[in-house]
């Protein structure tokens, strides 16, 4: 290929336009997969191997071994989004694009690893970059390949998020939890139809469930520390289909999302709880299936500490930011936190010059080029400081 004669910028630019042309849904990352697996092979001393169809492990060995074992992950689907950026790379699929930035995740860690083999002499230890399927889709590409084997052994595991909170040239750290847990939630009260003029001989489900979601809300106000409160959503509720009848059930479906394992637990058993109780006083009947989704991903204070200095050597001191709070979004490299000390951050992506900027799985989102060289110096920094 080409691309190893040409500047890293270039590259990395060429590199996400291709991702970005050609994007994947979770789990079906074939042709992804092929591309990026095809350039790996083209850096010297990188073991190129399969986890899975759709993923791709680079392993790149020192010339002595006796070092860390680091792990550098970037995740390769796409969502199902329909793309209104107008850009000249444009999705050529339609109803797929990288609404979340995992284009760029690909193309900094591709550039990382072209950068890094060339100092394979230099290394003593192993870095393993690692090109992760699914991230966007429940149970998630990290923890298979987790259970394959792909950390086993691995001192440290770094990520990049791209965030159009951030413009372009900061970066922003957080130590502890980083994002959240999510479990979802669908649940069916089913009472007794009949004729909206005679409620008195029915067992009303839409009185039960909206007594029921606003009861929800005590769950947090009341049950659970107000230090460790998670984020309890009701985000549809069905039912009926007349205006003169009211229907045999509702169904009713929502988020649970939190960043304390304990309180997450509690908050589904306090739930359930409150939806036994009110049907019960309504005398009516559920129920209720939960997708146990992602943990929270967690930084641990030791792999933060290497974030920051590799940080400190590629942004300027005044870009660095520190993250007082938690997000209440979701991410699979929780996996991964879980496995080995683990830091995930974000690096910004917005330039004011490129106006309005638009959130992550927006069909406008899109990404400043200029801030892809930064985050494959930054891998780059990470892993010097620890085999090299």
């Amino acid at each position: 290929m080409t691309t190893e004669t040409k500047n890293l910028k270039q590259s990395l630019i060429d590199w996400r336009r291709h991702f970005h042309r050609n994007p994947e849904l979770s789990y079906k990352e074939y042709e992804t997969s092929k591309y990026i697996a095809e350039v790996l092979r083209t850096f010297d001393g990188i073991e190129v191997t399969r986890p899975t169809e759709t993923s791709v492990l680079g392993v790149l060995r020192g010339t002595k071994t006796d070092g860390p074992v680091i792990l550098l992950r970037a995740d390769i689907d796409a969502l199902p989004v329909k793309e209104e950026t107008g850009a000249e790379y444009a999705s050529e699929k339609p109803g797929v694009m990288h609404a979340c930035g995992h284009d760029a995740h690909a193309a900094m860690l591709l550039g990382a690893a072209r950068e890094l083999s060339s100092m394979r002499s230099e290394m003593d230890g192993e870095i393993r970059f690692i090109f992760q399927h699914a991230e966007e889709d429940f149970p998630g590409g990290a923890h298979e390949l987790v259970d394959l084997g792909v950390a086993d052994g691995v001192d440290y595991a770094f990520a990049l998020h791209v965030s159009p909170d951030y413009e372009t040239g900061y970066f922003a750290v957080r130590e502890g939890a980083f994002c959240a847990s999510a479990d979802d939630f669908r649940i069916r009260i089913t009472g007794r139809g009949g004729h909206a003029a005679s409620p008195d001989e029915t067992v009303d489900p839409i009185i039960t469930g909206s007594e029921f979601t606003m009861s929800l809300q005590t769950i947090v106000s009341r049950k659970i520390s107000p230090h460790k409160v998670p984020v309890i959503s009701v985000t549809n509720f069905h039912g009926g289909d007349a205006m003169n009848v009211i229907p045999e059930y509702v169904e009713i479906g929502g988020t649970i999302r939190s960043i304390d394992e304990a309180a997450r637990v509690r908050a589904r058993e306090e739930l359930e709880h409150v939806l036994k109780g009110v049907t019960a006083a309504h005398r009516a009947e559920y129920t209720i299936d939960w997708d146990i989704g992602y943990p929270s991903v967690f930084n641990r204070s030791e792999a933060v500490e290497v974030t920051r200095n590799a940080a400190g050597k590629i942004f300027d001191t005044d870009k660095l930011i520190e993250i007082e709070q938690p997000i209440f979004g979701t991410e699979d490299f929780s996996s991964f936190s879980q496995a080995v000390p683990a830091s995930m951050q974000f690096i910004g992506v917005h330039n004011r010059d490129m106006g309005q900027s638009y959130p992550l799985h927006h069909p406008k989102f899109t990404v400043d080029e200029e801030a892809l060289e930064k985050g494959s110096l930054y891998f780059v920094e990470v892993a010097r400081s620890l085999v090299l």
